[in-house]
């Protein structure tokens, strides 16, 4: 199969799909691999290396959406991108389409294959593709936050983790999950204060034991996400509903009783955001004020970091799409958490949570 790894065009993506040593995986399994010039220049990887690899440079993005039997890229396809997709072509990325109806409506449109890093499964009902990427989000979480929380960035000028005789900020992270455990474990190895709040008693016990008390549990009901949020200098958004959109778990009415200029950091902003205030955000302008509250909220934070990105996210991503690149659509049918990942195949959307988040109509796969 012919391999097409064009460059991120997303505003401050500087990840890419394959990484050098990934593209000579492909070419060891004996499939071509075109890269777009420059695709690589995020991570240092320029077209010489690539082409020791193993690949062919290609000119611009249009030849390889042309060639290739499969796109692999790391974030959604932008509409400049989803309209060179055509029927057959199978496109593996993050696709986040819960959140996203003119993706959605553009793939379906395109009769492309597109299959989702973020809903492959593992026999541990795990997601071995977003794990990678949730790790990154919630270490740079706490980071983004605390550059939000400083005075030149518009903040209070709170220092997270204090000093001795002065108190270190509360952070609260709502959901125990991937992105959640990275985050506390951050907050408090800079000495934070530190709730957690998740609804799985057994994830709590985990937690419980993980950081030996280093980080409160607590269950979490209206009355706890309250009180923990009205009491906090920083919340966490990392909650995660494989495929479908985000809850929204703190509404608008909750703000103005916060902390003035405490920071809502929503991971979960890919989903559609666990906070009713959020919308997307860029590198290029990653906050804005709501009530008082600064809202951070930067739909492609691993991009910031596309070195430490690219290679946590291949390492992961490598088995499935040697997969598919070796067995073509067969592959689907071979492994059934790989066919999670199937979001839309043939004009239909192929994934309930996606359909049922939208509105739109669902297709079961045939077996």
């Amino acid at each position: 199969m012919l391999i097409g790894v064009p460059k991120e065009i997303k505003t401050h993506e500087y990840r890419v799909g394959l990484t050098p040593s990934a593209v000579r995986e492909y070419v060891r399994h004996g499939h071509q691999v075109l890269v777009e010039t420059g695709a690589g220049a995020g991570i240092g990887a320029a077209d010489s290396v690539y082409e020791a690899a193993g690949a062919t440079i290609a000119r611009d993005a249009a030849e390889v959406f042309a060639r290739a039997g499969m796109i692999v890229k790391v974030k959604e396809p932008q509409p400049q991108e989803w309209v060179q997709l055509r029927p057959g072509q199978i496109l593996f990325t993050y696709l986040h389409l819960a959140a996203d109806r003119a993706q959605t409506e553009g793939l379906v449109a395109s009769g492309c294959t597109a299959i989702a890093y973020e809903t492959v499964t593992d026999a541990r009902g795990g997601l071995p593709l977003l794990a990678p990427m949730s790790e990154v989000a919630g270490r740079l979480a706490i980071e983004a936050a605390a550059f939000s929380l400083r005075k030149p960035a518009g903040g209070r000028g709170l220092l997270l983790g204090g000093v001795p005789g002065v108190p270190p900020a509360r952070v609260v992270v709502i959901g125990g999950g991937v992105v959640g455990t990275h985050a506390a474990r951050m907050a408090a190895g800079l000495g934070c204060e530190v709730t957690v709040l998740d609804r799985s008693l057994p994830r709590l016990r985990e937690l419980d034991d993980l950081f030996a008390g280093r980080v409160r549990t607590r269950f979490s009901t209206a009355d706890a996400l309250d009180e923990e949020v009205l009491a906090a200098d920083v919340v966490v958004g990392a909650v995660l509903v494989p495929g479908a959109s985000a809850p929204k778990l703190v509404d608008r009415a909750m703000l103005p009783r916060m902390k003035r200029l405490a920071v809502v950091v929503d991971v979960a902003i890919d989903q559609g955001g666990c906070f009713e205030t959020s919308r997307p955000t860029t590198h290029d302008a990653p906050t804005y004020v709501v009530d008082g509250v600064i809202h951070y909220c930067v739909a492609n934070m691993p991009g910031a970091v596309p070195l430490t990105s690219s290679h946590a996210l291949n390492h992961a991503t490598l088995p499935f799409g040697l997969a598919l690149a070796d067995k073509g659509l067969e592959a689907l049918a071979q492994d059934p958490h790989l066919r999670r990942g199937l979001n839309v195949h043939n004009h239909a959307i192929t994934n309930r949570a996606v359909a049922e988040s939208l509105g739109m109509t669902f297709k079961e796969l045939a077996a």
